[in-house]
């Protein structure tokens, strides 16, 4: 007898996307998911609430990461030691954390494509605001190497230093310790490098999250490579020391700038498409949610496939992130839709299905799905590939040539299929990761 699988149901109708004649969004519209951009994720234990908050200062909220609220904008203006600083009153990319019954929100403020830009901190006694500035924290010229914008707050789980990343193109993502009692900065200068890229590829680099994961100690620094309007995609390296050295699967360390092919970090989330649906571009600017249940998820903004001077517009999207045995993460192969953990039956996983190989390209373009097939017998064929597959408690193991692959199932909602379905993440042994999805039934 064959175990009945819950599967999510359908995600709530979003609000439709417009071409906005002005090509200007209201912030007070209602876009649905649309328009979030740069988004932090937060659980707060007193609400129950999920907390999204992104850039122009708004603030969504959700009981469950799939039916989400407008709460408003949380922060009214930059303190004005910052707009006169930046000469803008722009609210970019907040990252929010809780110090004692104190939550601080990092935002922001800075023109685009400039250097002169600044990170100020606002504080409230309550997730939804409103936050009142407190005071910049980091201050930066066209003179210095390192962009002022883009923060996110650690703490070092052994000594209780909070530091604060940040960083954008240029001379790469900083860290930088923090005065735990303010907020503030507790040192000059701009603190220590933990990644950069080549300036012939435009130093493009942003947007460090970092997280500390207890199963693996392991600090993981997640950071976007390359350009949102275009080959934005996500890596991640990890460290044993919140410092660094992060290093990549194989062994690369995030600063390297001989880094000639593209292949410097790890590769979880870049352009994609399925047989079926829509294109997507531009994945990035990360946050990751450790979740009440335990359960990990990464959050970040998403564009279609649209490479034409016609702005296109961010979306959210949430993907659940699974821990593989050699402590890195995979991400799920479809948006988050309220689905269970639960085990899978080897009996329901022969078929056909779609495969997504996230390899680094140069530059990182829109990678394509390819036809699969696992075999009730143990056959496994991915165009002309072809070789074995076995499966015991969610993980699948693929051997072909001299090759091995090991991935973790689960079910999705199929949003380009619009039907639930089965799927599989996984790497192969030389730390290339994978998305696949079910196709028949």
């Amino acid at each position: 007898m064959v175990t009945k699988l819950v599967y999510p149901d359908k995600p709530p109708e979003e609000v439709l996307k417009s071409k906005l004649k002005k090509g200007i969004e209201q912030p007070d519209m209602d876009t649905g998911l649309w328009f979030i951009h740069d988004p932090a994720a937060y659980y707060d234990a007193e609400t129950g609430c999920y907390y999204i908050y992104c850039t122009r200062a708004g603030c969504y909220s959700s009981k469950d990461l799939v039916n989400w609220k407008q709460v408003g904008k949380v922060v009214a203006a930059p303190p004005k030691e910052a707009s006169e600083w930046t000469g803008s009153t722009d609210i970019w990319a907040p990252d929010i954390v809780k110090v004692g019954d104190e939550y601080r929100l990092y935002c922001s403020n800075s023109k685009w494509g400039v250097r002169q830009s600044c990170i100020f901190v606002a504080v409230a006694d309550n997730a939804e605001g409103p936050f009142i500035p407190r005071g910049c924290v980091l201050k930066t010229t066209e003179e210095m190497p390192v962009n002022a914008i883009d923060a996110n707050i650690i703490t070092d789980v052994k000594t209780g230093d909070m530091y604060m990343l940040y960083g954008s193109f240029w001379g790469g993502c900083y860290m930088l310790l923090l005065d735990k009692s303010t907020g503030l900065a507790a040192e000059g200068g701009i603190g220590t490098r933990v990644a950069h890229r080549p300036k012939w590829m435009s130093a493009a680099i942003e947007g460090p999250y970092m997280i500390y994961n207890p199963d693996t100690e392991y600090y993981y620094l997640f950071v976007s490579y390359g350009s949102l309007k275009s080959d934005y995609n996500i890596r991640v390296g990890r460290s044993k020391n919140i410092k660094g050295p992060f290093v990549d699967f194989n062994g690369k360390d995030l600063t390297d700038i001989s880094d000639s092919d593209n292949s410097v970090g790890l590769l979880l989330n870049c352009g994609y498409r399925w047989n079926d649906g829509k294109a997507y571009m531009g994945p990035g600017h990360n946050s990751v949610l450790h979740a009440a249940d335990g359960s990990w998820y990464m959050v970040y903004h998403i564009r279609e496939h649209n490479f034409t001077k016609m702005p296109e517009p961010s979306k959210l999207q949430i993907r659940k992130m699974y821990w593989m045995e050699n402590g890195w993460p995979v991400l799920s192969a479809e948006p988050y839709a309220g689905e269970q953990e639960q085990m899978i039956p080897k009996e329901m996983l022969a078929g056909f299905y779609e495969r997504i190989n996230l390899v680094p390209m140069l530059p990182q373009g829109i990678t394509c799905s390819t036809p699969m097939k696992l075999r009730a017998d143990g056959y496994y064929e991915n165009c002309s590939i072809q070789g074995s597959w076995d499966y015991a408690n969610n993980t699948i193991t693929i051997k072909y040539g001299t090759h091995n692959e090991t991935g973790h199932f689960y079910v999705v909602w199929d949003s380009e299929r619009n039907k639930p379905t089965i799927a599989f993440s996984g790497m192969t042994e030389s730390g290339i990761e994978f998305w696949a999805k079910k196709i028949d039934d």
